[in-house]
């Protein structure tokens, strides 16, 4: 006799974890719902839609080939799915483990749904909140080694593997010249995969898993073939190749195909049997047990309000190059928009040091940036993009998070990337109708904000710098020119 229902979201699809780890196959009914509202309610990038869809229904034919009692509801939103499955089951208990959100979080919460512990991450929320507690300001890179002994993952008696925490300096190289990259996995797509494409009347990639299977899969060719190389050209982004060596692996990790802890310890494995160098493996694990664990702390540490904050009063409304690729001249911009509109996916540094530094420096609306982020990207979840674009891409929390702006003109781009050879723009120019708008607008954002910046010690000495411009109000103009060319899509 069935006693209780266990709710699974979207994001939770491991069956060893949250509200599953203690499943009664005798006694408890698997749900998922498919809210109609999570497909038409948001201008979601279908591959993103297909990927969940997909996902999720590869999951639940997984649960039911292992015997356990699975409903699948399609329902206008997961509230009707819910109430759908009382009356069926009756007047059941609802679990759940905790939600990704605040919102589903109060959805639930009101609807009476019970909660047990996420344990998707590594980090639980209470030891988050624990560790914040006692800082006097939030670096990620404290938590991130107090997370390496807290764990036990390259360490020996107290002391980082290969002598130092973070290998950081030594994987900022540029991309390289006539360098021939691995071959990436492509997943074939199988019956559930085309109903999913049909019923989104969409065209899906081979590029990412919809299974747990997949999502090893893609775990084991990282490790194969791009780990050792991911960490000296992690910062690097081509105009030839969309991934370098960058695992792919975040969709997975995000919505619960696969487990952080399998990931690290295939990656530490592969350290320890001569696979891959130091510094690519720290850099992956960086991101995982570090960045990863800690975004998603920051989020429910720093509380639901926080992504509405606007410290740099930005107001320019969301540019048009983000929602098509061809609304600008600018190479880097153009290329990496594409390659979203393409796959769903850039890795982080065109989503930091292209995206995110046009939205800053052009003073684009944090929220309307933010939404536009949650809905291109395949990996997205609020918990992912809030801390990310609030406080790292934009600074719009005055520096919570980050203790400076992550702003950049054209000379960082033409360093890190190839896309300024054959762009109309000159990254050396700062004004004048050739000048890169990403020069004109770094220098342009400086002085708009110097007044607050120059009490920044990482920052004072870039505000010093406009001292030295002689062309200073000439660029003034200029970047008026520019915003105004950005916002009609004409720059």
């Amino acid at each position: 006799m069935t006693s209780r229902i266990l709710y699974v979201p979207f994001d939770h699809l491991n069956r060893n974890k949250g509200v599953l780890k203690d499943r009664n196959p005798k006694t408890d009914v698997v749900l998922l719902v498919e809210s109609a509202r999570m497909i038409t309610g948001r201008d979601f990038h279908k591959e993103r839609l297909f990927f969940l869809i997909s996902s999720a229904r590869h999951f639940v034919q997984e649960l039911k080939a292992e015997g356990i009692k699975v409903e699948y509801i399609k329902a206008a939103t997961t509230v009707a799915g819910l109430d759908k499955a009382k009356s069926s089951y009756g007047d059941l208990p609802i679990y759940c483990a905790e939600p990704s959100s605040f919102r589903s979080f109060a959805q639930l919460t009101e609807y009476g749904v019970n909660f047990v512990p996420n344990d998707l991450f590594l980090t639980s929320r209470q030891d988050f909140m624990t560790w914040a507690k006692s800082q006097k300001t939030y670096v990620m890179e404290n938590f991130y080694r107090a997370q390496r002994v807290r764990l036990d993952i390259l360490v020996n008696a107290g002391k980082p593997e290969g002598g130092q925490w973070n290998f950081d300096a030594d994987n900022r190289l540029p991309p390289p010249k006539d360098y021939v990259w691995p071959e990436y996995l492509y997943h074939e797509r199988d019956e559930i995969d085309l109903e999913v494409a049909k019923e989104l009347d969409y065209t899906p990639t081979k590029t990412w898993a919809t299974t747990h299977k997949g999502a090893l899969a893609q775990l084991d060719n990282f490790i194969t073939n791009h780990l050792d190389g991911f960490g000296p050209y992690e910062d690097a982004v081509t105009k030839d190749n969309w991934a370098l060596h960058h695992s792919l692996l975040s969709p997975y990790l995000n919505n619960g195909l696969l487990d952080p802890q399998v990931a690290i310890d295939a990656v530490v494995k592969a350290y320890e049997s001569g696979k891959a160098r130091i510094q690519s493996v720290e850099a992956f694990i960086r991101q995982v047990i570090g960045w990863r664990e800690y975004v998603n702390g920051m989020y429910w540490f720093l509380g639901e309000d926080y992504k509405y904050k606007n410290g740099l009063n930005a107001q320019l409304p969301l540019l048009p190059v983000f929602r098509n690729s061809k609304a600008t001249e600018m190479n880097c911009v153009s290329s990496v928009v594409k390659d979203i509109e393409d796959r769903s996916w850039v890795h982080h540094i065109p989503r930091l040091m292209i995206l995110s530094n046009l939205a800053l420096i052009t003073g684009t609306n944090p929220q309307e940036f933010l939404d536009w982020m949650r809905e291109a990207f395949i990996d997205a979840s609020d918990w992912v993009m809030v801390p990310n674009v609030i406080g790292m891409g934009v600074h719009a929390d005055g520096g919570i998070m980050m203790t400076k702006p992550y702003a950049a003109g054209g000379a960082y781009i033409s360093r890190m990337t190839q896309y300024c050879k054959g762009c109309k723009y000159n990254p050396k120019l700062r004004v004048g109708e050739d000048a890169c708008p990403f020069t004109t607008l770094y220098w342009d954002f400086l002085d708009r904000h110097k007044e607050e910046f120059v009490k920044n010690h990482r920052m004072s000495q870039q505000v010093y710098g406009l001292k030295k411009l002689s062309d200073l109000e000439e660029l003034k103009v200029r970047a008026n020119q520019v915003i105004t060319g950005l916002s009609a899509g004409q720059i």
